[in-house]
């Protein structure tokens, strides 16, 4: 049990050059990763949000109710800012249909279970990091399909009931059941040490989904890796600058606007994945472009962390 605390700690301190391995390794075998398909990647997808729900308590509850102000900001931004961000880069580059909605649809889903981390690890609000990503989870069946429906139906046919099937299943069912399992066993030893291999298993699973997407359309990124990853990078690091600059606005204080530039900045680009590859299956650059996403955003929000950090090391001085 050691060792596998062990690793699960390593996978979540290194989750971003983990995934980046994994990526490598598949362009270089990728039958490593067939097996990542259709319902078996969607189950991965289920069984990171199932790590989620577990980690949920009653106190994280109670913050939805005792901060509305601050949830309802959050959750306007997360909503707002990238679904647009998104929209404006496909109309400025003249983005072809499948990079097109790869970037809306990272766009228009939820936060990522990682940015609470990062929010850690820069001195944020991680108890409002925590509100702000289960209110987007929760939003998520009903918000992602009709932004998605709004913002590229006219251009690329869009099931939005799908959509809102596919995020019901792999959202709000594992999580509610991680919920449900955490009330009821929060006091027993044992599930409090299983809940502490959660992270690692999580990190497995975001690259078993990365390690797919990436063993079936690997080939279509090398076309077009570049123009992909100059939106993906503008995409997130807009959204950081103006969650940062939403904080400023509405006052709040700097833990807070820290939080918000990464809750806004990241995104569930696993979601993203699956949902492409379920929904837009004849445009195989969705899929490619919500998994550079996934490495990405990994990649910048340790590098954000770090940054804040080091701000508050250099004015100590």
């Amino acid at each position: 049990m050691r060792f596998l605390l062990a690793c699960s700690t390593w996978l979540s301190a290194y989750t971003a050059p983990f995934i980046i391995a994994v990526a490598a390794l598949t362009c270089i075998f990728p039958s490593a990763f067939d097996w990542v398909r259709g319902d078996i990647q969607t189950c991965i997808l289920g069984g990171i949000m199932l790590t989620m729900g577990m980690t949920l308590t009653t106190e994280d509850f109670r913050i939805l109710a005792q901060r509305p102000w601050d949830i309802f900001i959050g959750a306007v931004a997360q909503y707002t800012i990238m679904p647009l961000l998104a929209c404006a880069l496909v109309y400025c580059f003249g983005l072809p249909k499948g990079i097109a909605a790869g970037l809306i649809l990272v766009g228009c889903s939820p936060g990522g279970v990682s940015s609470n981390i990062m929010s850690l690890l820069c001195k944020g609000d991680v108890a409002y990091s925590v509100g702000m990503t289960t209110a987007s989870t929760l939003l998520a069946p009903l918000m992602t399909p009709l932004l998605v429906l709004w913002l590229a139906g006219e251009s690329i046919e869009v099931d939005a009931w799908g959509l809102f099937r596919s995020i019901l299943l792999v959202t709000l069912l594992p999580v509610g059941v991680g919920t449900f399992c955490n009330w009821t066993f929060r006091h027993s030893s044992a599930y409090q040490t299983f809940c502490r291999l959660m992270p690692g298993a999580a990190v497995l699973g975001l690259a078993c989904i990365v390690g797919g997407v990436t063993s079936a359309h690997g080939n279509s990124f090398f076309e077009s890796g570049a123009l992909i990853f100059l939106c993906i990078f503008l995409h997130n690091s807009l959204g950081y600058v103006l969650g940062y600059m939403t904080g400023l606005l509405t006052r709040m204080g700097k833990a807070k606007r820290r939080t918000l530039s990464i809750e806004v900045g990241m995104q569930n680009a696993g979601l993203a994945t699956v949902l492409a590859g379920r929904h837009f299956p004849l445009l195989p650059e969705a899929a490619i472009a919500a998994a550079i996403s996934c490495v990405w955003h990994s990649i910048s929000g340790t590098l954000i962390a770090a940054l804040f950090s080091l701000w508050d090391k250099r004015h100590r001085k």
